[in-house]
Order: structure tokens, then C-alpha cells, then sequence
């Protein structure tokens, strides 16, 4: 395979995948053999874990499955999709990078900004094609808001507030090893990279200074842990694990944040904000986005919810003034966003061009998180977030050209 590969035209791509866990799920959309178009098929799996490769031979009877990944990189496959753990997407992703093999690397890009920039370097140095899978920029309910702001509804953005509320936070996040903080920095970072990326690309600009404040308010006090590393976080889930204080089997470290909250000065003057709490009754986030003519808020973030706009003056609480009902993507994961996610990858790995996902967005996110992480778990003191070199952000907002 070559380190910048051309138009495969209608010949059928070769993927590779490598860590079958959660986000494994993907291959569904990367494996389409019989698209008429662009045929895909994954042919080669590598995980280090018993289980890992279990799942995959069942899930890929005809894949071969292994747990070198170098013998998955010289296999011969076209592009890769790195679906490990965190702390493991930068070693995998750089050797993928160098074997010249298109990677798509599950966000966050990496859990330190040191990592994040060596890998936009390797990019540009090989030519291989970097793709983050930043699934939000998919999403039905982001993209409209996108297109009421970029329209100029409401004027231009000044400031942005994002609420999240993590309802399945003790089971998603404190079982395994999201709540080591070796493997995934923190929970503002490894959670918060998706929103931190939405705010910026709703405000059109990137962090510049950031401050935080959280704490492991809930899950630090809870003693019964578990060993659910050879687990499935479908295995321990339940809506019935409730309240958060009574939640058992806890991962064997627990030394992230379950509330954060975190302030940001864009570049481009805009205000925003980001809160994180992960044992509220509800699993949502909101967004409110106010512009000099107006504001925007989504109320619920799945097909059938709603986005409500402001644009007229009123006197106290009033009634929106217009409802858009956010639409539904053509099915699968997080509300169609996989699918459109997987077919823009698949498109780029095969003939390259802009995207509506960013490497140098990835390691914004990476950056505030990372930045912000540093704040809270220190005096909470406004913070620079540093720079990227003017080469290579201009290198790949050519669509990694030059």
C-alpha cells in the first residue's frame, strides 16, 4: 500500500481493526463488500486480549485474527481503524502512520497533547492519510445547529454553554478503565473530547486560555471494585443500578473526576463553558449557543428531539419563537453518526480531500482537555493551551496535500 494512495475507484478496500472492544462496533460500517460504490471488507483483526479475539472470531468468521499487530500492518490492508483503549491509540496509530496504512484512530486522538503532535507530524512526514472519529460532527442534532449559526440566525456567536449530564456514568466510565487516570488522563479529556470539539466547531475558533475545577465527589467512596478487564461494559449495565452511591464492582483504581466543570476563551474572543457530571438520573447534553441576534438550545440530543430558537425580544421566560425538530440519520449507532462517520473515512482513505472531521481539531479537543485537567487538579488557575505549528495546521486544512 502506498503512503498517499489514489482513487481506488470501485475496487474493494481492505481494512484491518485493531483492540475489539466497545468501539469495535464499527466494523459493521466498514465492512460492506457489496457496496456498489465503494466495497470495503474487513479482512484482519488484531487484539492482544483472549477475549478480544474471542468476539472478533465470532463476529468476522472469514477475518483472520491475530495478536501481532505487525503482522496486521503487513498484511497488505489499505487502511486500519484503532478502536484500543486510549493510551494505547498513540503507539498503535504512530506504526500505522509509518507503515504508510490510512488510519482512522477513535478520539480522543491521544491522551497527551505530546502524543497528539507527533502524530500529525508523522502524518505529514509519511503522507499517510490521518482520519479522527470525532462521531458528534455526524450527528443530526449538531449539524443543524451548525447550519442555523453558519446561516446567521443568531447573528455572531459570542458565547457557548454546554451541560452534560452523564446518567450512565458510574457504569460507562468507573468499571473499567476509563477511571484510570494512567490510561485516559481524565474524564474531562477522555469524555469532554467530544464536546470540547463541538463548541469549537460550533464557535469557529479553538481554546486559547482555559481553567477548570472538579472532583471525585461520588464514585471515590464507594470500596467494592472489580476486576472486569476479560468484560464487556453491556455484561455489568443496568438502568437498575441506582442510586450511584450503591453502585458495586467499581474498577480497582478510581482516581478520575466525576464532576468538572471548565471555562474557555477561544481564539476568536468567544466564551464557553463545559460541565461533566456523571451520576445525574439523565444522560443528555445541552447545548446554548447565544449570538448577537438571538440564541439557540437543544432540548434533548437524539432524532425527534428539539432545537429552539430565540430571536425576538421578550419580556421574562417566553415561549420560543421558532421549534425544529432534529432529524434522523438513516439508522445505527449514536443516532446515525457511525455510519456517515465510517463512509466519510472509507471516501478519504480511498481518494483523500477535506473532511468534515479534523486531525488538528482532534488535538484542540485533546489540548483544552489535557490543559483544563492540569487546572483542576491544581490551584484551578487560567491556563494557555499551546500553540500548533502553522505547518501543519496549514498542511492539513489542504486536506493533507501539499
Amino acid at each position: 500500500m502506498s503512503q498517499q494512495a489514489t482513487s481506488v475507484g470501485t475496487r474493494e478496500l481492505s481494512i484491518g481493526l485493531v483492540g475489539f472492544g466497545m468501539r469495535a462496533g464499527l466494523w459493521r460500517y466498514a465492512h460492506r463488500p457489496d457496496d456498489p460504490t465503494l466495497p470495503s471488507r474487513v479482512t484482519i483483526v488484531c487484539d492482544v486480549g483472549e477475549r478480544g479475539r474471542a468476539d472478533a472470531r465470532k463476529a468476522l468468521p472469514e477475518a483472520e485474527i491475530t495478536d501481532d499487530l505487525d503482522r496486521l500492518l503487513a498484511s497488505g490492508i489499505d487502511a486500519v481503524l484503532v478502536t484500543t483503549p486510549d493510551d494505547q491509540h498513540f503507539p498503535v496509530a504512530l506504526k500505522a502512520l509509518q507503515a504508510g496504512v490510512a488510519v482512522f484512530c477513535e478520539k480522543p486522538l491521544a491522551i497527551t497533547i505530546e502524543d497528539c503532535d507527533s502524530l500529525l507530524q508523522t502524518a505529514m512526514q509519511t503522507g499517510t492519510r490521518l482520519y479522527v472519529g470525532h462521531n458528534m460532527r455526524h450527528m443530526p442534532m449538531v449539524r443543524q445547529m451548525r447550519e442555523l449559526i453558519t446561516s446567521g440566525r443568531i447573528g455572531e456567536v459570542k458565547a457557548i454553554w454546554c451541560r452534560h449530564f452523564v446518567g450512565n456514568g458510574g457504569d460507562f466510565y468507573f468499571k473499567d478503565w476509563h477511571a484510570d487516570r494512567s490510561r485516559s488522563t481524565g474524564l474531562l479529556l477522555q469524555k469532554g473530547a467530544h464536546d470540547l470539539d463541538v463548541i469549537h466547531w460550533l464557535a469557529g475558533g479553538y481554546s486559547e486560555t482555559v481553567t477548570a475545577m472538579g472532583d471525585l465527589m461520588v464514585y471515590g467512596n464507594i470500596a467494592d471494585r472489580a476486576d472486569h478487564s476479560e468484560e464487556r461494559m453491556p455484561e455489568w449495565y443496568s438502568l437498575d443500578n441506582w442510586p450511584p452511591t450503591e453502585l458495586t464492582g467499581l474498577n480497582e483504581v478510581v482516581d478520575v473526576e466525576d464532576v468538572s466543570m471548565m471555562q474557555m476563551r477561544l481564539d476568536n474572543g468567544v466564551l464557553a463553558s463545559y460541565e461533566q457530571c456523571h451520576f445525574t438520573p439523565d444522560y443528555w447534553r445541552n447545548y446554548t449557543v447565544i449570538g448577537t441576534r438571538g440564541r439557540i438550545e437543544n432540548l434533548g440530543d437524539g432524532p425527534g428531539d428539539k432545537i429552539v430558537i430565540w430571536d425576538r425580544r421578550h419580556d421574562g421566560s417566553a415561549e420560543p419563537d421558532e421549534t425544529v425538530i432534529i432529524g434522523a440519520a438513516d439508522g445505527g449507532s449514536h443516532g446515525g453518526a457511525d455510519p456517515r462517520l465510517m463512509e466519510e473515512f472509507l471516501r478519504f482513505a480511498a481518494d483523500g480531500g477535506i473532511t468534515d472531521t479534523s486531525p488538528v481539531a482532534a488535538r484542540q479537543a485533546v489540548a483544552a482537555g489535557v490543559i483544563a485537567t492540569q487546572s483542576l487538579r491544581s490551584d484551578s488557575s487560567a491556563r494557555r493551551v499551546p500553540p500548533l505549528p502553522q505547518e501543519l495546521i496549514d498542511y492539513f486544512e489542504n486536506g493533507q496535500s501539499r
